[in-house]
């Protein structure tokens, strides 16, 4: 333990005024309910759409500030955009600097209109007189025709400016199938069977991303060098874990550094190199134009991730009375490994003992790579959580984001906020003591895998209200039922169900750690 402490001293954090014992005591597991929840929404609520971009785009007469970078309005700005939620990016982003817009034209999910207007998004939707041209296509998140005829109508619009035009560009999470423009004289299809076939036998996501890339007109670059020489700026929801700029949406704006060599080289490794279409061949052959990067030419701007939504989360907590600890924006690995990390912290925070057991910390150091958690960052939340004990804080908010992953062996209906979720609340209800911890497990889009839920709330009674229930939760984890067993559990109070958000920064956790039963025994 002396190690761990010694790691992170110096990340000592400080806030007034937090929750005393007997007012935590006093008040009913619900009220921690319904804090987690408003933590989560806070946490939404930081990265909507119009939110970001009005962070970001700073509107002075004709000068536009971005990026730390001015630009120079003179009615000669144009606009595209491609992902799930480019539609309320754009509104925003239209409302700032709309009359020195030219045109525009976003690829949107299809239905994506409809459904907004369903769950009362309305400000996410273009005025009628908008001069940006809404497409929608990629009918259940797939490339299609409609999406392929998307991205040409922006491929066009790049192409024909100057150097004396603004590219502003709009990227979020979904923008891959959005743009599809596969390289001549490849067909969609053909592109696809060859990712699909290189998916089947195993390839890694980056390995699949460098072919795509290969293989498109727009992707790696490819839109940033069809608007060259106008200068080109691109604002970006980032859905990808470390937000790195080549992989989302296939990096349309970001230039690939990837050679023929190394192409062939993937399909070799995975047996494909015999069995591609000749047009694949063709275009794998050509000599293509190289994409210069120049740093005028181009800024690429995150403006939305999961650490900001993180952030956000942390601002709410501290209004609750608690006391916030952001853990990683990286969380990812199976879900099991990843509900077990949370229910070591519940122990470790929580133990009756006066110092928590050092092979729980142990545990906690060994299971950090499993799950994509660095381990000064556990080291440090470690500390944090021993701070609390010895110096009589109040509750604790821990917070994570990013995709853990689940293995499919059943046919139930879930997603992995919901399994995570259910998987923690028995690892709570396995502790031998009642921590009174609560978890939450949510995406940010507001959608868990085919369910109507983003995921759910859980807690250490979960076990012993589930029996009372007749409900077996090992089958339902077998089968990967998550959302019917949480459904049919207390007539499903404990799902989480905020409807379409229209922003997506992968999934949010939110753990409330109450004060150690042993902190008074300093």
């Amino acid at each position: 333990m002396a190690r761990i402490l010694a790691l992170s001293r110096s990340l000592h954090l400080q806030h007034p005024l937090w929750v005393s014992l007997a007012s935590l005591c006093s008040r009913s597991m619900s009220s921690l309910d319904t804090r987690a929840r408003a933590v989560f929404s806070a946490a939404i609520e930081g990265v909507q759409p119009d939110m970001v971009v009005r962070r970001s785009l700073e509107r002075h007469g004709n000068k536009l500030l971005v990026g730390g970078q001015s630009f120079t309005l003179t009615n000669n700005l144009y606009l595209v955009g491609f992902g799930k939620a480019v539609l309320g990016m754009a509104a925003e982003a239209e409302r700032i600097v709309g009359d020195h817009l030219i045109k525009g034209v976003v690829s949107v999910p299809h239905g994506i209109q409809k459904t907004l207007c369903n769950h009362g998004k309305e400000k996410m939707l273009l005025e009628n007189n908008s001069r940006i041209t809404v497409m929608e296509g990629a009918k259940n998140n797939l490339p299609d025709a409609d999406a392929q005829k998307s991205a040409e109508c922006i491929r066009e619009l790049a192409s024909g400016l100057t150097e004396k035009d603004l590219l502003l560009v709009l990227i979020s999470g979904g923008g891959s199938a959005l743009l599809p423009a596969p390289a001549p004289p490849m067909s969609l299809q053909e592109k696809q069977d060859v990712t699909r076939k290189l998916a089947a036998a195993g390839a890694t996501i980056q390995d699949l991303n460098t072919v795509r890339r290969a293989l498109s007109l727009l992707k790696g670059g490819g839109l940033a060098q069809c608007a060259n020489p106008a200068q080109v700026v691109a604002l970006i929801l980032s859905d990808v874990i470390g937000d790195p700029l080549d992989l989302i949406a296939s990096g349309p704006t970001v230039r690939s550094d990837s050679k023929p060599e190394e192409v062939w080289a993937i399909l070799d490794r995975y047996k494909l190199s015999d069995s591609l279409p000749s047009s694949v061949n063709e275009v794998l052959s050509k000599t293509r134009p190289h994409y210069r990067e120049a740093k005028d030419h181009v800024l690429n701007v995150v403006i939305g991730s999961n650490t900001i939504a993180l952030e956000c989360a942390s601002r709410k907590a501290v209004e609750l009375g608690l006391r916030p600890v952001i853990l990683s924006p990286g969380v990812c690995g199976d879900v099991r490994s990843v509900s077990r990390l949370y229910g070591l912290f519940s122990r470790f925070a929580c133990s009756p003992e006066k110092e928590p057991p050092p092979e729980i910390a142990a545990e906690i150091l060994q299971l950090g790579p499993e799950v994509g958690v660095e381990s000064w960052d556990l080291c440090r939340t470690m500390n944090v959580l021993v701070e609390e004990r010895k110096e009589g804080w109040g509750a604790t908010c821990l917070l994570a984001g990013g995709e853990p992953t689940v293995q499919l062996r059943g046919k139930g209906r879930g997603g992995r906020n919901q399994e995570l979720a259910l998987r923690v609340g028995v690892e709570l209800s396995s502790s031998e003591v009642k921590s009174g911890a609560v978890f939450l497990s949510g995406g940010t889009d507001g959608q868990d895998g085919p369910t109507e839920a983003a995921g759910a709330v859980t807690d250490g009674e979960l076990m012993e209200e589930a029996t009372s229930q007749g409900l077996d939760i090992d089958g339902f984890l077998t089968n990967n039922d998550s959302f019917t067993f949480f459904s049919q559990l207390s007539e499903g109070q404990r799902l989480l169900m905020p409807g379409l958000t229209g922003t997506n920064v992968m999934d949010v956790h939110v753990m409330l750690l109450p004060p150690s039963p042993q902190r008074d025994l300093q």
